[in-house]
């Protein structure tokens, strides 16, 4: 184990003979690090706060701190970041809440950039990129390979689906559509499919025609919703690659809070 003299270990903390910790960071006794985690310097793990394997956390995050929210009574509650994730400097994530699951989980292979905050009891999914300064309020849902971009702010309670692209500077107060192109021009607006991500992501050319179909129903024509969403379920059910479809479909209409067309 690799442990700068200058850090300081708590002696109930987990920490692998694989893991470096360097100068000047603090591990609470809940800590357990996955083997070959690396945190750079200066950096606080507090509380039940589980680190994957091959984990990298660098100077001045804070991982596992107590939640803001005011309800909160130091209760023993807990973060858990997958393996291979990597969280760069001064990064805020705080533990759950009791009211909102106890857990705040990121996935495996995600990105989150400088100066991001993770409020309580989100959930991020698998090969997420949150970029610099985004925050995310409590109980936030990101789902898998989304990407959230810089500046931007996003409301409690609200999901941003699946290989959706929020562009930088846009606030979000409801959720994003999966697989969209989202951002703030004038206003907030989900503008067109994600193209760009979903041919690096390996999207076939009949997904994407359908999609692309999906999202002309949803954004170009003067349907509501609900005609928009009978439109799909129409189409849906001639579809031969009808897996993302039918996600859409399902999103949309669990959505507590509405959609940003």
């Amino acid at each position: 184990m690799s442990v700068h003299p200058t850090a300081i270990v708590h002696s109930g903390a987990k920490i692998p003979a694989s893991a470096e910790i360097g100068p000047y960071c603090v591990i609470g006794a809940g800590v357990e690090l996955g083997e070959a985690c690396r945190l750079v310097s200066h950096v606080v793990l507090d509380g039940r706060t589980r680190l994957g394997e091959g984990v990298q956390v660098y100077s001045f995050a804070a991982v596992g701190i107590a939640p803001q929210d005011l309800k909160y009574k130091n209760e023993p509650t807990a973060v858990e970041i997958g393996a291979h994730t990597v969280i760069r400097e001064s990064v805020t994530i705080s533990r759950g809440t009791t009211g909102g699951g106890g857990t705040t989980r990121l996935g495996s292979h995600c990105l989150i950039m400088a100066y991001t905050h993770i409020g309580h009891d989100s959930q991020i999914g698998d090969h997420c990129i949150l970029a610099n300064a985004a925050t995310l309020a409590g109980h936030v849902i990101v789902e898998d390979y989304a990407t959230v971009g810089a500046l931007c702010p996003v409301h409690q309670y609200c999901r941003i689906g699946r290989h959706a692209y929020v562009g930088g500077g846009t606030t979000i107060t409801q959720d994003v559509l999966p697989y969209s192109l989202t951002s703030a021009k004038r206003e907030t607006h989900a503008y067109s499919l994600n193209k760009v991500g979903l041919e690096r992501r390996g999207f076939t050319p009949e997904q994407m025609r359908e999609l692309r179909a999906a999202y002309r129903v949803l954004l170009a024509s003067k349907k509501n919703t609900a005609q928009a969403l009978e439109a799909l379920r129409a189409q849906c059910d001639s579809s031969t690659t009808g897996e993302h479809l039918a996600y859409l479909i399902q999103f949309i209409e669990s959505a507590e809070r509405g959609v940003i067309k």
